[in-house]
């Protein structure tokens, strides 16, 4: 598959469209408020979208979303935005259309979004070990001294962020901030759910060879039901929220191979290293080489998790 495969974005005839850093987003017309979010091959890394696509990545993300979001329904977990995946249920679009967005495409309800990232942290690494270094802790969380890089925290850890606009940074905040911006209730709610979705989560994937690091989730209030407790949008556990590592290859002391986007930060930090790249947009184009193990290593996560 090549480059000229690859969807990197789309012009479907709906309205409302939005473009995020790897998802385009409209709104479908009709009495329910629903969107369609259709994940392209783009991808994006320390913020800035990369000119390089990488080819089926937006099918792979769209199926491991919606298999790990029925999971979490299935466990009674939580309420998602999951409505379906099937382009004919989407009204005025051509066959083209419906080809370009298939397998790629969420129906999901439309929600008034919680401004927050709802980051779970069960390893010490990345910006947690950083900050661990310097501090003892993680977003204000004491942790016990002595801890190497990829350590497994005593417990999962709750790490939000608040939600920044493209081309700008999230930025770790401590969960009093957290309730400040959106509500003691609704952080203490999200935050015991994230903790529990994402150790429901871990414990499927151990056994299936997989080591979930880490993930964010995100959720929102249904705008067909304002009074309604927040529920489970945008994607679940997929290699582009979460990091995941390979559990026979696991040992503290450093940070492992990964199956998700962290070769692809992996190779642009030693750009940064070189003085070739200073993280800012726009982002450099990524060697046929990156992008043909980045997609073996989506491919290889959900083989492991799903068959």
């Amino acid at each position: 598959m090549t480059t000229l495969d690859a969807v990197a974005e789309t012009s479907l005839p709906l309205p409302g469209l939005r473009r995020g850093k790897v998802r385009d987003v409209y709104e479908i017309p009709g009495e329910a408020p629903r969107l369609a979010i259709v994940a392209t091959d783009r991808i994006s890394a320390f913020d800035v979208v990369l000119p390089t696509p990488l080819p089926g990545k937006g099918r792979l993300l769209t199926d491991i979303s919606t298999r790990w979001l029925t999971w979490i329904e299935a466990q009674g977990l939580v309420r998602t935005h999951l409505v379906s995946t099937d382009p004919a249920d989407i009204p005025g679009l051509t066959d083209a259309d419906r080809s370009q967005i298939e397998g790629r495409v969420t129906i999901g309800r439309a929600c008034r979004v919680v401004p927050i990232e709802c980051v779970v942290r069960g390893y010490l690494v990345g910006s947690g070990w950083k900050e661990y270094q310097a501090s003892g802790s993680v977003c204000g969380i004491g942790l016990p001294a002595g801890l190497r890089e990829a350590d497994q925290l005593p417990d999962p850890i709750f790490t939000p962020a608040t939600k920044a606009e493209q081309g700008a940074h999230d930025e770790n905040i401590s969960f009093e901030r957290a309730c400040e911006i959106a509500g003691r209730g609704v952080m203490t709610r999200l935050r015991d759910l994230s903790l529990e979705i994402y150790t429901r989560g871990a414990e499927h994937a151990r056994p299936r060879g997989v080591i979930i690091a880490d993930t964010k989730f995100e959720f929102g209030v249904p705008l067909d039901e304002p009074d309604a407790d927040p529920i489970l949008i945008d994607e679940a556990l997929t290699p582009d929220s979460s990091r995941f590592w390979p559990a026979e290859e696991y040992a503290p002391g450093a940070s492992p191979p990964s199956f998700d986007k962290q070769y692809v930060r992996d190779y642009l930090l030693g750009l940064v290293r070189d003085g070739r790249w200073d993280k800012s947009a726009p982002g450099p184009a990524l060697p046929d080489d990156v992008v043909a193990n980045t997609i073996s290593r989506y491919e290889e996560a959900r083989r492991r998790l799903f068959g």
